[in-house]
């Protein structure tokens, strides 16, 4: 049986301004993934609102060892046909996907020849019998030495299906430093499963995996601990633009989709002195498990950094009120203070999911950085129903395979204005990829001084100062750090706006 302390957090509320999406790219695709393991529920969810999306897809495939699929719909009964009928009444895409984990079954069906040949055909076979629209490749842990075989798979599936859609589902890929960061770098880091260049040439969507992050990038982790910040997100912005940036140097952003989680993770975490924390999960959940906890301990949700909600807490068996540690400025400095004073550990949990407001963000990075569209894992009538409310309006029309066009980002060119005054102080650590409101008076501070401003003209510009914190305003962040010789590259926390940045720039700002 775990052993709990009687420690108890509660995190300050610190809540996001919404964020209002752009008007539609005439491209912009809207996806999402319904899981077999909540059919029923998933497909009453999506029904309604199918006319918000230009594509769904049944998660329902899984491999057999022989190399034969087994349905776990199956599609060809209700609700599934029914739900079918109705998305291709409305100009819906169906496109269920093809699934397995297994890298041994794969290195077996994939590595030989016949076997390679026979699993085409009977993709193309299932394909074609059902009326799908395309099929989705979803092959996960694959071993490198089958990188070459996963290409010829995917190059023979394309010459088969036609007009039918391939779809590829990819892991993210992390970039090396950042991965790595402050650790020594192992000399096979560079050797992947995936052939993007190969990746990009085959299949006509790639939708990236960014999602499942948790602490794949040690620069971001080591950037929230330097400032006592929890960092275990499902998916921080920061995060995805980076995966984007990289990977968009061999997939075409016109065929790139972001994939956006709509489920968390609940983890216990070990706290040690000077902000050192270890994290094990627990398990995932929908937002309907996470609200009644809170509820329960008398807990308003905050969210982080990376724009999701969380809230820690102890679990306790007794009826008497935990003590609260509200004086604290976050969850993590109380634990890490405990654990210091006490030269000990502390243990509590930590709950981190994404709301609507989330999803919101994630639409608007997937404009800011051009890429084709956003696919959502997962739509089970589990997630923050606000969602549709967001996804109201988003996607652009429809396309057939023969007509794919490159989208083109929608920023309003903004109307001159004089100089604004710096609207207030920093409060809190911000980083690449935040959206907040914070990061106006962060960008307004940065314009004041010609050698650190964001942009000369245009968006981020003196007077065009905006809530979002991409590349320009990261080397600005940077340059100013450089300037008053608080970091430089290498350092922790370089263009990290952590408590000694913040620090200089309010005393400027003054």
């Amino acid at each position: 049986m775990r052993k709990y302390f009687s420690f108890f957090v509660v995190a300050a509320f610190l809540a996001l301004p919404a964020v209002s999406s752009a008007a539609a790219s005439p491209n912009f695709e809207v996806t999402g993934w319904i899981p077999y393991w909540r059919t029923a529920t998933g497909t009453a969810d999506v029904l309604p609102h199918l006319n918000e999306l230009t594509e769904v897809n049944p998660f329902v495939y899984t491999i057999k060892s022989d190399g034969t699929f087994v349905d776990n719909g199956p599609l060809n009964t209700e609700p599934w046909t029914s739900f079918i009928a109705a998305a291709h009444a409305q100009n819906v895409r169906v496109i269920p996907s093809i699934m397995t984990s297994n890298s041994s079954l794969v290195h077996t069906l994939l590595s030989d020849t016949v076997q390679r040949n026979a699993l085409q055909d009977r993709i193309v076979a299932l394909v074609n019998a059902n009326n799908f629209d395309g099929i989705d490749i979803d092959f996960e842990g694959k071993s490198a030495d089958d990188k070459d075989y996963f290409s010829a798979f995917l190059q023979g599936l394309h010459d088969r299906l036609g007009n039918k859609f391939l779809m590829c589902t990819i892991e993210a890929r992390t970039p090396i430093d950042a991965r790595y960061y402050g650790t020594e770098v192992p000399p096979d880091a560079d050797i992947f499963a995936n052939d993007l260049p190969k990746i990009n040439q085959f299949c006509d969507r790639v939708r990236i995996m960014t999602y499942d992050q948790q602490g794949i990038d040690l620069q971001l982790a080591a950037q929230a601990e330097s400032g006592g910040q929890l960092y275990a997100p499902v998916a921080d912005p920061a995060w995805v633009t980076k995966v984007v940036n990289l990977m968009a140097k061999d997939i075409d952003r016109s065929k790139m989709l972001i994939g956006v989680p709509t489920y968390g993770y609940e983890y216990d975490v070990t706290a040690y002195a000077n902000n050192q924390y270890t994290y094990n999960i627990l398990w995932t959940f929908n937002p309907g498990y996470a609200t009644p906890i809170a509820a329960q301990y008398g807990i308003i949700p905050s969210r982080n950094a990376a724009g999701e909600l969380f809230f820690s807490y102890t679990p306790t068996s007794s009826s008497t009120a935990p003590t609260a540690y509200n004086n604290s400025a976050s969850v993590a400095a109380a634990a890490s203070l405990y654990a210091t004073q006490y030269n000990s550990h502390l243990n509590f949990r930590l709950m981190d999911w994404p709301d609507a407001q989330s999803v919101q963000t994630k639409i608007d990075l997937a404009r800011s950085l051009g890429v084709r569209g956003i696919s959502i894992f997962k739509f089970d009538g589990g997630e923050d129903q606000n969602i549709w409310n967001v996804l109201n309006g988003v996607k652009g029309t429809t396309e057939s395979k023969v007509t794919v066009t490159t989208p083109t980002p929608t920023t309003p060119t903004p109307t001159p204005t004089p100089s604004t005054p710096v609207a207030g102080t920093l409060s809190r650590g911000l980083g690449i990829g935040t959206v907040n409101a914070q990061v106006r008076i962060l960008q307004q501070i940065l314009n004041k001084d010609a050698g650190t401003r964001v942009s000369a003209s245009g968006v981020g510009s003196s007077g065009h100062e905006t809530t979002y914190f991409g590349p320009a305003t990261l080397k600005a962040v940077q340059k100013f750090q450089i300037k008053y010789g608080i970091a430089k590259p290498g350092n922790a926390g370089y263009g990290y706006v952590g408590p000694a940045t913040r620090a200089k720039m309010n005393s400027l700002s003054a």
